[in-house]
């Protein structure tokens, strides 16, 4: 497998647990030892033994002093060290794995367990849902797109680590876990018992609106996703509609690969999907359209958004958006563009670490502050009891109003 069919666009860190791991926007390094310095402290750029001599000395006092020292090992502070300069850097999604984490987040990318379906991430250093799978238990006991997480069985989440709550969160199919959520513009926090089960992660729905519109529901970016999309739009071209609802709602991302192919249905050759910005590290990577491009300017195109659209979800949205392609409907989306790679350090260690940020056709960074809608429309409590999707309306009302 290439790497570049390894290459996920994060996700968060995450948690359907059931292995949104899979869709953390990670690069899984089989090669990438050799990146890993190994410098002593003096070979560090900017770095002296007298920039060391207080981490020296507060390790002698707490070896000395601290009344319950033998209760850890050297290797353990070593660790607990690392972790700390991890943490400096402020990336929540940077983060060293000692050995138990480490193992733990490899069964995660490989393995099949029970969940509760929810996509999480960090927002504001703080624990927060980036969106609840499509009739997972997390979505039937109404979690939300953007409710922040403040305790996991009653283990409080502040400066909790998106793997250290999936670690809480994962268990066997038929247990409870219990989740304290804070909703999006409340003050009364709302205790859920949530019973883990096998999660499925639905792909795709096809649907009719009147006045010639097809809409598209998209959930995840999957590897399967690209054949699904064609099939998808082979039938929407095969009814003769032009008018055309693409509903990214609640899509939490997945594989690069998938959003870049997608975004070639509707862009000549050649232009920008993406850039894959590495900083000073490297020179940027450019994911140019494959140029299926089958539409003309005849094409009536919305694209629907909200706070759960992140990661590959925002890439496409703001692909096409950005080249007058679609206009978007909903509410500002998450705001995740970030990749990582997961590096072994030791044999049995690993740190995941930030590499590089995705930047839309025009240059926006999509980590500082999500996408913005050509058209904001929220859905109350009021309508979201009533099940009346406002959004949809709104955007079957612009599409009804085109020739």
């Amino acid at each position: 497998m290439e790497k570049e069919d390894r290459k996920l666009v994060y996700l968060l860190t995450v948690l359907p647990v059931v292995i949104f791991a899979l869709f953390i926007g990670v690069y899984i390094g089989e090669n990438h030892a050799s990146r890993v310095s190994e410098s002593v402290p003096g070979n560090i750029v900017g770095v002296t033994d007298q920039n060391f001599a207080p981490f020296w000395k507060v390790w002698n006092i707490l070896n000395d002093k601290y009344v319950t020292a033998a209760s850890t090992t050297p290797q353990d502070r070593i660790y607990g060290a690392i972790e700390g300069l991890t943490a400096s850097y402020g990336d929540p999604y940077t983060i060293f794995f000692p050995p138990a984490e480490s193992k733990m987040f490899a069964e995660d990318i490989a393995g099949d367990f029970g969940g509760v379906g929810m996509e999480i991430g960090i927002k504001d250093k703080q624990l927060q849902v980036v969106s609840p799978i499509k009739d997972s238990p997390a979505d039937r006991a109404g979690v939300k797109a953007g409710d922040f997480i403040l305790s996991i069985n009653g283990t409080s989440t502040e400066s909790m680590s998106t793997e250290q709550a999936v670690k809480l969160i994962r268990g066997p199919k038929g247990t409870e876990v219990k989740v304290s959520f804070l909703p999006v513009g409340t003050v009364k926090p709302v205790l859920k018992t949530l019973v883990r089960d096998t999660i499925k992660i639905p792909t795709i729905d096809t649907a009719e609106k009147p006045g010639g519109i097809s809409v598209i529901s998209l959930y995840s970016f999957t590897a399967q996703s690209p054949d699904l999309f064609r099939q998808a739009l082979r039938t929407f071209v095969l009814s003769g509609n032009h008018k055309l609802i693409l509903d990214l709602r609640r899509n939490p991302g997945g594989y690069l690969d998938a959003a870049w192919d997608m975004a070639s249905w509707f862009l000549p050759a050649g232009q920008v999907v993406v850039t894959e910005d590495f900083g000073k590290n490297s020179p940027p990577n450019v994911f140019r359209s494959k140029g299926y491009n089958i539409f003309n300017s005849n094409l009536k195109m919305l694209i629907l958004v909200d706070n759960g659209s992140a990661s590959a979800a925002e890439i496409l949205a703001a692909a096409l958006a950005d080249h007058g392609v679609a206009k978007l409907v909903g509410v500002k989306t998450y705001g995740k563009g970030s990749v990582q790679e997961l590096v072994p350090v030791t044999a049995d260690t690993s740190l995941k670490v930030t590499i590089a940020r995705w930047l839309t056709p025009k240059g926006h960074n999509l980590s500082h502050d999500g996408l913005d809608p050509d058209y904001k429309v929220e859905i109350s409590e009021k309508d979201a009891v009533a099940k009346r999707d406002t959004q949809m309306e709104k955007a079957v009302q612009l599409l009804q109003a085109l020739p």
